[in-house]
Formats: structure tokens, C-alpha cells, sequence
């Protein structure tokens, strides 16, 4: 008698957690289905917003140096992390096109280093090195133009040439700009 009451309480046990894993699967079920159909038309990650059904094509213009001092991979480095990084996080075809519906043109303005604080024994310890965009935004459907400045620094042991720490610093200062550059092209700043 008492084995037959276990193996009853056995199968009920046995049978509540089958039908709860069948309303979990029908709830996450749901779940991805709704995050699935919210994510037609406007794709939002990150406070990043763009209107797929008004904005599909995006052109990037050849990355201009202007500045005094020349770093001849900035700009070819420059231009290809920001076709990457729009590549990868939007849904936006990229054109060579001059009626593409956002136009990106970008100057490297300035690229200097320069000593900063941190003196031992009456010399400065650290340098910095800093890099400055311009960017002009064409948002060719509204017939608007925005115009924005974007800036990053890195420091380096003032051992270092400014050469040597080039080598070390670009890569991050490169990543920084594409950030802050898409950053403020597709979100609601």
C-alpha cells in the first residue's frame, strides 16, 4: 500500500514538471517571438535608433587628413573601422552612391602630442596624444546637414617617441573615434 502511494506521488511529481516544462518552453517561446517581431522597422541597441523603413543606404567618404602632423594609417584605419562598425551594428546598405540617404565625410583635424602632468626630477613623465575629427552628416531624405567634432587622447611614458607610441595607442584611438562617431550619428544625443 505504501509503495503504491510512492510511486502515485512519484508520477504526479513526474507529471508537474513535465507540464511545466511545457508552459516554459510555450513562454519562451513567446518571448523570442515577440522580441522577434518588435525588432521589425526600427532597431533600437543601445540608445541606437534608425528608422529602417526612411534610412536603408549609407555612404562614407575617403577620410581627409588635415592635420599638421601626419600619421599616414590614420585615415585608411580610420575608414575602414567605421565601414566595419556600420557594417556590423546597422542593417544599412553601404553605397558609393551620392543620393545615399546618410553621407558621412570625415577630416582628421588634428593629431598632436603633447606633455601633460606627472614631473620627477624636472621632466614630465607623461606625453598624450591626442586626435581630433571633424564630421559632416548629410541626411540627404530630411535635406539636412549636421556638423560635429569628435576628439580622443591616450598617454604614453615619455620615454616613448612619439613614433613608438603611435604604434601602441592607434589601434585604441582608432576604436574610440569609430564609437563616438557612430555613437553620435545614431543616437538621439
Amino acid at each position: 500500500m505504501i509503495s503504491n502511494s510512492i510511486k502515485n506521488m512519484k508520477n504526479q511529481i513526474i507529471q508537474f514538471f513535465v507540464s511545466q516544462r511545457k508552459n516554459m518552453t510555450r513562454n519562451l517561446i513567446i518571448v523570442f517571438a515577440t522580441m522577434f517581431i518588435s525588432s521589425c522597422g526600427i532597431y533600437t541597441l543601445n540608445d541606437v535608433s534608425i528608422d529602417y523603413t526612411k534610412v536603408k543606404t549609407i555612404k562614407l567618404f575617403t577620410i581627409e587628413n588635415k592635420a599638421s602632423y601626419v600619421n599616414p594609417q590614420l585615415s585608411p584605419k580610420l575608414y575602414d573601422k567605421l565601414l566595419q562598425k556600420f557594417t556590423n551594428s546597422t542593417k544599412l546598405t553601404r553605397t558609393n552612391k551620392d543620393d545615399a540617404d546618410y553621407q558621412v565625410i570625415a577630416t582628421v583635424t588634428g593629431y598632436n602630442g603633447s606633455q601633460t602632468v606627472g614631473i620627477s626630477a624636472q621632466q614630465a613623465t607623461t606625453n598624450r596624444l591626442t586626435v581630433s575629427i571633424h564630421v559632416v552628416l548629410k541626411k540627404t531624405q530630411e535635406n539636412k546637414t549636421e556638423e560635429f567634432d569628435v576628439s580622443r587622447s591616450a598617454d604614453f611614458s615619455a620615454n616613448l617617441s612619439l613614433q613608438q607610441a603611435e604604434g601602441q595607442l592607434l589601434d585604441e584611438l582608432v576604436r574610440n573615434l569609430t564609437d563616438e562617431i557612430f555613437n553620435h550619428i545614431f543616437s538621439n544625443w
